[in-house]
């Protein structure tokens, strides 16, 4: 049967869980992917009792919704990163503290580890989310930087996370790193280095988004064929590039999304220039069965409209794969 269709809440978190459901139903939603921002989960509540639980999923049911996942990008993003003043804008005050970078770190560290133990207790296998990078701000190589600099961010990185992941393997829950600008892994090579720092941990998964991998130049469907039993979640997010009036590249030009001048911009989905066609077959290749969950960015569109329009597409995009193998194994079976 045809994946279920969800919407990650990280760019509804501005609505409380109990408007945003019913009006997720209406839009056409089997499912939300639940931030772990604004009301929509809190790892820590989570795991003080069993009534928090009880309610979310009272509050999903009670419009006919179901959760696969729960997405803690935030939280994650400080793990690695070279802390500073925005990231207190994201973070829980407990993670946040008195701001010092590496006590910041270790606080992200934890509480990721927690959302494992909240993830078990909520009843999803998988948790998405980000990793942060301490060499993120080399990615270009000047002033001259070594193999061995990067090799010491993928070995931060290996040793900050390797714990994590043994924590996600406790409770028999997946972590999915959405490979993204500013994260550990970004594109297929950087992704395989980092599979390798955490020596293949079987934890260390994706959440695959084609959106960040588009606009760079990387073959998306690749990535899909290249860690086929590491895509643990899949966003459904478009993107178009090659556009703007020639004064911004790739880089983004310091300029807001939703600025005409931009090389490239986020479009909801079925808007843009990525080939879900290709997308749906490959994961059908792979046996991915997990949800298609809609990450809705899209800054010239009304945001109702288009995750209407975005939860529509994906249900008539998708098709389930061939259950008895290719279209002309029926003249075999014929022949016998």
């Amino acid at each position: 049967m045809p994946r279920p269709v969800t919407l990650f809440t990280g760019q509804w978190a501005d609505l409380p869980l109990s408007e945003l459901a019913p009006l997720a139903k209406r839009m056409g939603y089997d499912g939300l992917e639940l931030a772990c921002w604004g009301d929509h989960f809190n790892v820590q509540e989570a795991l003080k009792g069993d009534a928090y639980v009880r309610d979310k999923w009272a509050l999903l049911k009670q419009h006919g919704l179901t959760s696969l996942a729960i997405g803690n990008h935030l939280v994650g993003q400080a793990v690695c990163d070279l802390i500073d003043e925005r990231h207190k804008s994201i973070l829980p005050e407990h993670v946040w503290g008195d701001g010092d970078p590496e006590g910041v770190r270790q606080r992200a560290a934890k509480e990721l580890a927690d959302t494992a133990r909240a993830a078990r207790k909520f009843g999803v296998k998988t948790v998405t989310g980000f990793t942060g990078s301490s060499i993120w701000h080399a990615t270009y190589a000047f002033p001259p930087t070594t193999q061995e600099y990067w090799d010491a961010g993928f070995a931060d990185f290996g040793r900050r996370f390797t714990p994590i992941l043994d924590a996600f393997e406790r409770e028999d829950i997946n972590f999915a790193l959405e490979v993204h600008p500013t994260e550990i892994a970004f594109d297929i090579a950087s992704t395989q280095r980092a599979i390798e720092a955490v020596k293949g941990h079987r934890r260390f998964g994706f959440n695959f988004d084609p959106s960040h991998l588009a606009y760079q130049g990387v073959d998306y469907v690749k990535f899909i064929r290249t860690f086929p039993d590491r895509i643990y979640n899949a966003h459904m997010k478009d993107v178009w590039w090659g556009k703007g009036d020639g004064t911004v590249g790739v880089f983004g030009g310091h300029t807001s999304f939703g600025d005409a001048r931009r090389f490239w911009d986020f479009r909801s989905v079925g808007r843009g220039m990525v080939d879900f066609e290709s997308i749906i077959v490959a994961l059908n290749d792979i046996g991915y069965a997990g949800p298609l969950s809609v990450e809705w960015e899209d800054s010239r569109m009304d945001r109702v409209h288009g995750a209407t329009e975005s939860a529509a597409f994906c249900r008539r995009l998708d098709f389930p794969a061939a259950a008895s193998g290719a279209f002309d194994a029926a003249f075999a079976r014929e022949n016998q």
